[in-house]
């Protein structure tokens, strides 16, 4: 492989020791940073290759124009700073990191008599950050702990000597109430708000410990020179202190003071999850996403992982727990690949969080992707039918019938082209004497709408009616009488050719059998049947009763359905005991229908 002279110079006076490289394109944008323990070897190794690992290697190679170096004391060194340029200069064949100003942190402001609370912006301004948590709820708890702890100031004034001793300020309401002990008026020293602050930072680090050691010495000596008050505000600080502690996640109290990383890689992206361990408990956990675009491995994504997070928590943890061996990259650091006991136990809690981690995410694709498939069908169906809006609502009727008996119908709702069962609808036919279709359709779509105009619920955007024009004519009528039409948008749907009727239109349109919108149609279609017949075969199961169950006083339709439904038939009611029965219709209906089909034949 041939470069140009001036790469080829470079190349020969690149150093045998350890740093950073950065590659340039033609116009000077940098288009990949790297680390390497022998510069020389690692930048020379991209331009001497015959064959490369993949394909967005060799795209790298060739976009190549110049490269620059930056020379480091240890490969460590070079993992951080390599870390660091990334993030600010994002080249574009370099891995990327999900963005941590997305979540929540806890800012120990750089200021006289500094405020504690909760930001997703870190700026670099001399400030603490503690972080970054993935749950928002956890740092709630922290700060209202803290609160409960400390009286601190949350006012934004500027509070120097000069100020306060100039008695530029006053105390507010935070003062009066107990919340803030007055510093901006001088009732409250820096040397004491200071204490409160630095056991603020032993408390979001985890070290409790030294925090409840520190408040019972102090209600100790309170208590000896009867400042017996004092010395129970000291215990109920601690009384709070040991509750919270209860309820953190204990993991091993042999394992003091350790962080741990796991990581699940996938074809183009991985996630690394991170804990912090303090005392034995879990007082932090995060999980990162990294994009992968030069098919790294795990080894070297989970060292970038590791750098960035220890640097972005100010991490000074000496042991880290991880599933790679990363003793080249952390040579001052204990780094331990546990395989059994405790550490083992943290390893897995920990690459479980990732795996989670990366399961919600698939989720949330999924449903993303679900959620614009059903727009895509919709907005067809709106297209291929005219409509004049996306039909969001559909509902869909069937009559139904079995050798001129029991006469029934069905509405199936469809929302963003998915059923909602609890919104279907059985109906019996009551103004309808005999068979009749066209009839019956009038009046079940009649009863439907005039209902929900009475109880002013939502209309669809469309209706669909299982039947040819005789059943849509049907259907419209009623729609007229309830000066619904031009309202409401409604097809008919013909079983044997698949034709789709319109409103006084005689000439059916015939759509792609592959089309997403008749495959929706005949979803609704089917659906509708067969929500009807199960209603029908539950009616005809029951038929015989009639003169039994339903002439039981207070024993309506619905009930008998619900007792059907269970025990199938009436020899399988008779059966039933009276707590079976009161399962589905209540106790006093059970009492009454025992007694009522124990009797003898009337």
């Amino acid at each position: 492989m041939t470069h140009n002279s001036d790469i080829s110079s470079l190349l020969h006076a690149l150093p045998n020791q350890p740093g950073v490289y950065q590659f340039y394109d033609r116009n000077g944008v940098i288009i990949y940073i790297g680390k390497a323990k022998n510069l020389k070897k690692r930048v020379s190794s991209y331009f001497s290759r015959k064959k490369f690992e993949s394909y967005k290697i060799k795209v790298l190679v060739d976009r190549i124009a110049d490269f620059k170096y930056i020379v480091v004391d240890s490969e460590s060194d070079a993992l951080l700073l390599e870390n660091n340029l990334i993030k600010k200069h994002q080249p574009r064949y370099n891995i990327l990191l999900k963005d941590d100003k997305t979540f929540p942190w806890i800012c120990v402001k750089s200021e006289p008599f500094p405020r504690v609370f909760s930001t997703r912006t870190v700026i670099n301004d001399g400030s603490k950050y503690y972080g970054p948590y993935t749950s928002a709820y956890t740092v709630k708890v922290l700060l209202n702990l803290i609160r409960q702890l400390y009286q601190l100031r949350t006012c934004k004034y500027s509070l120097t000597e000069e100020n306060i001793q100039g008695g530029k300020f006053k105390v507010c309401l935070e003062y009066h109430i107990g919340n803030c002990k007055g510093p901006c008026v001088g009732l409250q020293s820096n040397e004491e708000y200071e204490r409160s602050i630095k056991q603020i930072r032993d408390i979001i680090k985890g070290n409790l410990n030294e925090v409840v050691s520190f408040l019972k010495s102090e209600m100790k000596i309170r208590a000896a020179v009867f400042r017996f008050e004092e010395a129970n505000q000291l215990k109920e600080k601690i009384e709070i202190l040991s509750r919270y502690q209860s309820k953190s996640t204990i993991v091993s109290s042999s394992i003091h003071d350790v962080e741990v990383f796991s990581i699940v890689s996938d074809k183009g992206e991985a996630f690394v999850n991170y804990l912090k361990v303090v005392k034995g408990a879990v007082i932090q956990a995060h999980t990162v996403e990294i994009r992968k675009k030069l098919d790294e491995k795990d080894l070297e994504l989970l060292a970038f992982a590791v750098t960035d997070i220890r640097n972005s928590t100010e991490s000074n943890s000496k042991e880290v727990i991880v599933p790679l061996d990363l003793t080249d990259y952390y040579p001052d650091l204990r780094i331990t690949v546990p395989k059994r006991g405790d550490k083992k136990k943290l390893l897995e809690l920990s690459l479980r969080n990732a795996k989670s981690y990366r399961l919600e995410k698939i989720k949330r694709k999924a449903s993303k992707r679900a959620a614009g498939s059903a727009e895509r069908i919709l907005k067809s169906v709106q297209s291929d039918f005219r409509l004049k809006e996306m039909p969001t609502h559909i509902e869909c009727f069937d009559n139904s019938n079995m050798q001129g008996s029991e006469p029934v119908a069905a509405c199936v709702v469809f929302k963003n082209g998915k059923p909602v069962k609890k919104e279907y609808r059985h109906y019996n036919i009551k103004e309808v004497k005999g068979i009749d279709d066209f009839a019956s359709m009038k009046e079940v779509v009649f009863r439907r709408y005039r209902r929900l105009l009475d109880e002013k619920q939502p209309l669809p955007q469309l209706i669909v009616i299982d039947g040819g024009k005789g059943q849509l004519s049907a259907a419209l009528s009623s729609l007229d009488r309830l000066n619904l039409r031009g309202r409401i948008a409604i097809i008919g749907i013909a079983k044997k050719l698949e034709e789709i009727y319109f409103p006084g239109d005689s000439v059916p349109l015939y759509i792609d059998k592959s089309s997403e919108s008749l495959k929706l149609v005949q979803n609704l279609r089917n659906e509708a049947h067969r929500f009807g017949i199960s209603f029908h075969r539950l009616k005809r199961s029951g038929s015989m009763t009639n003169s039994s169950l339903e002439e039981v006083p207070g024993i309506g339709r619905s009930s008998i359905e619900k007792l059907f439904k269970r025990f199938k038939s009436i020899e399988g009611i008779k059966k039933a005991s009276v707590k079976e029965l009161s399962e589905e219709v209540g106790l006093s209906r059970a009492r009454i229908i025992q007694e009522h089909i124990q009797e003898p034949d009337r």
